[in-house]
């Protein structure tokens, strides 16, 4: 049994069967507790269970089959401190987490995703990680079309911890290196440039902001390896900064506490591919998981992606989000 396969596996009997059952349970156990006072309240528990478990089986059923192709694009204002005059109503297109190997067959959905990034004519376009789900091989197809992404200040990206080969349990360390290799081949045929604890500097008449790239920087068994300081080299001090680093807990980890970067994005939690208005699985595991977060008077940023390592997603619906920066007055 693969890898991916047995992923998948696990990932279907937690939707139909572990998810709905303990729902239903729940509600069950409630109405038989309040059927200590309220001899009806135990009927009514399992209804409410019974009802409640189907319209999450169909929910699910949603994200499997149609969910994880509706893909939106956000537009978002962001008020941020410091943005130097010329770069006011600057556009960034951020896109994250496409685990493009997801779309194999799919190519329309991709093509779809490039031609709404290009139709928003962003200034620049800015990937926050995890093009791939486990090898270089995936994107290969798709070099085509996503060189088709362009900008008149260029794409830039960052490598988030699938691009890593993670998930390659059982290859040497050589041959790992060698996949990530690969990878970086593929952007850079792509055009796109890749950050690697390095930054870049745009500039408009005489103003000038800097967009730094981070490697991984995550829990393990994730890659631990980002360098903020080396990113940061050669740059003054006061410069606006937009730092790309694929995982949002590094926002509070290490730039809050020890940099002054006005501006962070990020990806990687995906919302967990699943969400109800302000509900998500991703809350109890992150602190800052979809959207914008400001504290003392530095601004998160998080994608929610376009892909996933499974085609499933409810309510945490595939995004690019088209951010339109505005000087903090």
């Amino acid at each position: 049994m693969t890898v991916p396969f047995f992923f998948r596996l696990l990932f279907f009997i937690f939707l139909f069967f572990l998810a709905p059952v303990t729902l239903y349970i729940c509600c069950w156990l409630l109405g038989k507790i309040a059927g200590i006072f309220i001899p009806k309240a135990v009927r009514f528990g399992r209804k409410v269970g019974l009802a409640l478990a189907l319209a999450l089986v169909a929910c699910f059923l949603f994200g499997l089959t149609v969910g994880w192709r509706l893909l939106r694009v956000r537009n978002v204002t962001l008020q941020v401190e410091g943005l130097p005059a010329a770069f006011d109503g600057y556009r960034v297109a951020h896109l994250s987490d496409w685990h493009i190997g997801s779309f194999a067959g799919r190519e329309a959905l991709v093509k779809k995703t490039v031609r709404k990034v290009l139709e928003a004519e962003p200034d620049v376009i800015l990937f926050t990680g995890d093009l791939e789900n486990r090898i270089p091989s995936e994107v290969e197809p798709f070099v085509p079309l996503l060189s088709r992404l362009s900008a008149p200040d260029g794409v830039w990206s960052v490598l988030g911890n699938h691009d890593y080969g993670t998930y390659q349990h059982d290859q040497s360390p050589e041959i790992l290196d060698s996949l990530v290799t690969r990878l970086k081949q593929l952007k850079a045929e792509m055009g796109w440039n890749l950050l690697l604890n390095s930054h870049t500097v745009i500039t408009r008449g005489t103003d000038s902001l800097a967009i730094l790239g981070v490697e991984n920087e995550g829990e393990p068994p994730f890659p631990e390896l980002a360098d903020i300081p080396k990113a940061l080299e050669g740059l003054p001090d006061g410069m606006f900064k937009i730092l790309l680093t694929h995982d949002p807990a590094h926002w509070r980890k290490a730039v809050l506490p020890d940099t002054d970067i006005q501006l962070t994005l990020s990806g990687h939690t995906h919302a967990w591919q699943f969400r109800i208005g302000p509900f998500s699985p991703a809350m109890f595991f992150y602190k800052e998981w979809a959207g914008a977060f400001e504290e003392d008077g530095q601004v998160l940023f998080v994608n929610t992606g376009l892909g996933g390592f499974l085609n499933f997603r409810f309510g945490a619906w595939p995004e690019v989000d088209v951010l339109t920066l505005r000087a903090k007055k």
